[in-house]
């Protein structure tokens, strides 16, 4: 482990590039957890990500897609049915953000000490808590 190592944007966005699928995502969390990543969150509406390590030290990563409105109801039962085939890997990122706009998901925060992915409403109400398998 590197100690003293900062991890950047570009480190993040290289380990993110090896995800093609819901499957990858496993993986990806455990190396962004060795360079140093404590949590992170990503915003649907502009696809920005936030990461967070130790000393306040965050790096972000850029929007990587056009505006998405925010549904201001959640569709609790869609975005769930949505979630798993996403993670079975039936649908690319995009399409599962679109997803997430559309049935009124504004983040997720993944903690990688608890291994969980919250994904929130725009109030900033716990929607859904999943544990990421490890």
């Amino acid at each position: 482990t590197h100690k003293n190592y900062m991890f950047t944007a570009e480190d993040v966005i290289a380990a993110h590039s090896k995800v093609k699928s819901g499957a990858d995502f496993p993986k990806y969390i455990q190396e962004i957890k060795e360079l140093g990543v404590k949590n992170y969150e990503v915003f649907v509406a502009d696809g920005r990500s936030v990461y967070y390590g130790d000393n306040n030290h965050k790096a972000e990563v850029a929007p990587k897609y056009s505006t998405q409105q925010i549904a201001p109801q959640v569709d609790k039962s869609t975005f769930t049915d949505q979630l798993k085939a996403h993670q079975q890997g039936k649908t690319d990122y995009l399409t599962f953000i679109k997803m997430c706009a559309k049935t009124g998901i504004e983040k997720w925060e993944i903690v990688m000490e608890a291994m969980t992915c919250t994904y929130f409403d725009k109030d900033g109400n716990e929607i859904l808590v999943e544990t990421i398998p490890g």
